[in-house]
């Protein structure tokens, strides 16, 4: 079965999707300085999202759930909003910091997971050639 058949993501789509994460991470940090928020609160949080990995510890498939649920930009955008609509700059800054790791990620190939296991991403599979 070919790695398009498997559901992973090839060739120039693959480095599109790449190339989109990093422009996420470029404009998030750029909103973070202009919102004026401080760089170190940003550096303490920045890889939050990543303690979903933990979830692995259980399962597979509640590991992926888990990961996924943080590196989807559903709930900072929803977030965001919920910041904007009140007022709330902690909710902004939380939001922003927490978009700009998902594109991070996204520009260095951390995709979504599949349940199978950890280092299966949309990407392809995490530790193989570059095209996975």
């Amino acid at each position: 079965m070919s790695k398009l058949e498997q559901g992973y993501v090839t060739g120039h789509v693959r480095w599109l999707l790449r190339l989109e994460g990093l422009a996420i991470f470029l404009f998030a940090l750029m909103a973070y300085e202009f919102m004026g928020f401080q760089w170190g609160f940003f550096i303490l949080v920045f890889l939050a999202p990543d303690l979903s990995f933990f979830a692995y510890f259980h399962s597979s498939r509640v590991g992926a759930i888990a990961y996924n649920t943080m590196h989807s930009y559903i709930l900072p955008l929803m977030l965001f909003a919920y910041g904007f609509f009140v007022s709330s700059s902690n909710a902004n800054q939380l939001a922003i910091i927490w978009i700009a790791h998902i594109g991070f990620d996204r520009a260095l190939g951390f995709g979504v997971k599949y349940s199978k296991g950890f280092r299966y991403t949309h990407f392809g599979k995490l530790g193989h050639s570059k095209e996975n």
